[in-house]
């Protein structure tokens, strides 16, 4: 069982990029081919399977989460392509596992304050416990009492993959 929530893009975040994405564009929907498969999609947090109506879409999510707190990221903010269901998809239902956990695979988990400055990060290999391997990562990052926030990313693409809030006193 993972030790901390995960969170996707949320309901009302991907609502506005069906229509449009943070960098302005309109939502260009396709059908997901050979090319496709297997890409994680941010709203539902799994791979993308042939067939699927999906589309690419630019999205900032620390923009959208310092906007939600009257954060001030600054240079800090940026922006980066993923992918999600063209359509509703009843969004993510959390499991035992961390989504996207392939062991081996190469992940940053970069930290920021509540000022939505980046605080440092690490980069983490999945071991074949991918939840054990996770949750030290996410425990190492939350020992600082500045960290409110981390997202997990690609490290080939830099592309965002899922956020993890630190925890409340209750949750701990």
């Amino acid at each position: 069982m993972t030790k901390y929530t995960v969170l996707p893009v949320d309901a009302a975040a991907l609502k506005e990029l069906r229509v449009a994405d943070d960098a302005g564009r309109l939502r260009v929907p396709y059908v997901a081919t050979h090319d496709d498969e297997g890409s994680p999609l941010r709203c539902c947090l799994r791979p993308i399977g042939l067939g699927e109506r999906i589309a690419l879409v630019s999205y900032a999510p620390l923009r959208r989460w310092a906007a939600a707190e009257g954060a001030l990221p600054g240079a800090y903010d940026e922006q980066g392509p993923v992918f999600i269901h063209a359509d509703d998809c009843g969004g993510f239902t959390p499991g035992e596992e961390y989504p996207f956990d392939r062991p081996g695979a190469l992940r940053t988990v970069r930290r920021y304050d509540a000022r939505g400055h980046i605080t440092g990060g690490r980069l983490l290999e999945i071991p074949a416990d991918a939840t054990a391997g996770f949750d030290a990562a996410f425990d190492e990052a939350f020992s600082d009492p500045d960290v409110v926030l981390v997202h997990v990313r690609a490290l080939e693409y830099g592309c965002f993959h899922f956020e993890v809030r630190r925890p409340s006193a209750e949750e701990r």
